[in-house]
């Protein structure tokens, strides 16, 4: 996937923006605070439907605008062109358009832009809960797989229905019981096969990723655990009910699966260097890139906010030289620096474009 051109109004602190694009690096320079990261987040937007940072729209729309306008162009790898639209209001009704055709749901557009975003908040994969790591997997999942997202939603509103039921002060009735888990059963076993899935295919790529960007000496490795390997996750709910109803919530099911990330044999947040820790994300991001890649059938669009910060001069040139390589396709990077960046750009040896980033307006 190529985006060819784009079209901001009103996004964060963009006023207005209409930019025409390299096929392969386009760089964002400017100060912090400028805008760069919000013309990134507005490419992403245009794939998920949503800002990769802000909770709401209404956060999303410019201070003193009524709405933001979106609107790029891409071309597909049949050389044919495709334009996708977002349009939101502060207050009111948000559309995304493909062709000048309205989605009804969102979740169709899903997977028809895919794209892989390396950003600062990533640090969260590592430091945060399991449910950011969750959410990596699912977003990967997501982007290839059509029936995942509704899997999801049936699982989390059956989840939702037996917290409730276990909050209540009088005993629930049993059947209601039932009926909420088997469906959290069902659809539970069918998320695990997928991120089992996932995981297995992603692990020797991202170890690969790794052993080109980091130092050869560090071991890293990934790897997923789930309480349907406990056994029927069915049994797991009605074995489960009276210490549940002593938690007020559900403490078993695929809501509380993990994806494990260790450095040398340990948890990576406890025994990584700032460094270390960067590598490792990117390096599963690129692994992220490359199973998108030959799922979807198309190369997806490639965003990193920020990537040189907390990294040495040796691992900036060796994540430069992969995505600069043929394998990966379009990339779009951020940074403060603009004697730096055309230094870098300068020993990719490929195609690109510079454009600088002041106040929300692209000069």
């Amino acid at each position: 996937m190529l985006l060819d051109h784009l079209f901001v109004q009103d996004y964060r602190n963009i006023v207005q923006a209409d930019l025409e694009f390299s096929p392969k690096l386009n760089c964002f320079v400017g100060k912090n605070g400028m805008g760069k990261t919000n013309l990134l987040d507005a490419i992403y937007c245009l794939s998920f439907c949503k800002s990769s940072v802000s909770l709401t729209d209404q956060q999303t729309v410019r201070h003193g605008a009524e709405c933001y306008q979106l609107q790029g162009s891409y071309i597909l790898p049949s050389g044919d062109k495709t334009v996708i639209g977002c349009m939101s209001r502060f207050k009111g009704h948000k559309q995304i358009k493909r062709d000048g055709k309205e989605y009804q749901r969102f979740s169709d557009h899903i997977g028809y832009i895919p794209l892989v975003m390396v950003s600062p908040q990533d640090t969260e994969l590592i430091s945060g809960g399991s449910d950011e790591r969750r959410r990596f997997m699912d977003i990967i999942i997501s982007q290839y797989d059509t029936e995942y997202l509704k899997l999801l939603i049936s699982y989390n509103k059956a989840l939702q229905q037996r917290n409730v039921l276990l909050k209540m002060e009088s005993e629930p009735d049993r059947e209601m019981f039932l009926m909420w888990e088997q469906i959290m059963a069902d659809t539970g076993v069918k998320i695990y096969e997928r991120r089992k899935a996932l995981t297995d295919r992603l692990v020797p790529c991202f170890s690969e990723m790794y052993s080109l960007i980091g130092d050869s000496s560090e071991q890293v490795s990934l790897s997923y655990s789930s309480h349907v390997e406990r056994g029927d996750l069915l049994a797991q709910f009605e074995n489960g009910r009276a210490l549940d109803r002593n938690a007020g919530y559900t403490l078993h099911g695929i809501h509380k699966d993990e994806l494990e990330m260790n450095l040398d044999g340990y948890p990576i947040r406890r025994e990584g260097s700032q460094g270390q820790n960067k590598s490792y994300l990117v390096a599963l991001k690129l692994a992220q890139y490359r199973l998108l890649k030959e799922t979807c059938r198309k190369r997806p669009i490639l965003l990193l906010d920020d990537i040189f910060d907390r990294l040495d001069a040796v691992r900036v040139s060796r994540i430069l030289s992969i995505v600069s390589d043929q394998e990966f396709g379009q990339v779009f990077i951020t940074d403060v620096d603009r004697n730096h960046i055309d230094g870098i750009l300068a020993d990719a040896g490929c195609d690109y474009k510079v454009f600088t980033i002041e106040n929300g307006n692209v000069l």
